[in-house]
């Protein structure tokens, strides 16, 4: 066996935002609400049906994705460089994740999506996300390609929510 080198391009979505940064993120975190982890270890622990976890996550994700983990690096990072606003979070949902797992277990390192709100240098708020679907064509898997590109709709679906459509 040897190592597998899989080139594939990847599209960011910088995507601007009219809304001062604070204001945003706290759209964002009520729109994506936090997966609390006890929840899951819940479900695990109770030997759950998969019919139970997704519901779970339905009841729980009204835009269909939800928080794992989130940081705010603008403190520390203002410890070097001009202090700027700017989280970072993993987001995403287990009961989608699991429907490209099935397929090809590595899409994890792409599941859930890295994202981050920021503010620039001109006091301008941004949204960032690589966009999914670039993300999972590069596995070459045609049914994960289409859960991909049905994560790129559930996006858009967000951001329209969230007042920054993708255009």
């Amino acid at each position: 066996m040897s190592v597998r080198r899989v080139a594939h391009e990847v599209v960011r979505l910088e995507v601007p935002v009219a809304a001062p940064w604070a204001e945003f993120r706290a759209r964002y975190e009520r729109a994506v609400p936090e997966l609390a982890g006890e929840e899951l270890a819940r479900l695990v622990t109770a030997g759950a049906s998969w019919d139970e976890v997704r519901a779970s996550a339905e009841a729980t994700a009204p835009h269909g994705f939800l928080r794992y983990w989130g940081t705010d690096v603008g403190p520390l990072m203002s410890l070097a460089a001009p202090a700027r606003p700017c989280v970072e979070y993993l987001m995403g949902n287990h009961t989608i994740a699991q429907r490209m797992f099935v397929h090809r277990p590595g899409v994890m390192l792409y599941a859930p999506l890295r994202t981050s709100i920021y503010e620039d240098a001109a006091g301008e708020t941004w949204f960032t996300v690589d966009q999914p679907s670039t993300r999972f064509a590069g596995f070459g898997d045609p049914a994960v390609a289409a859960v991909g590109r049905e994560l790129d709709e559930k996006l858009a679906a967000l951001l329209a929510h969230l007042g920054a459509p993708l255009i």
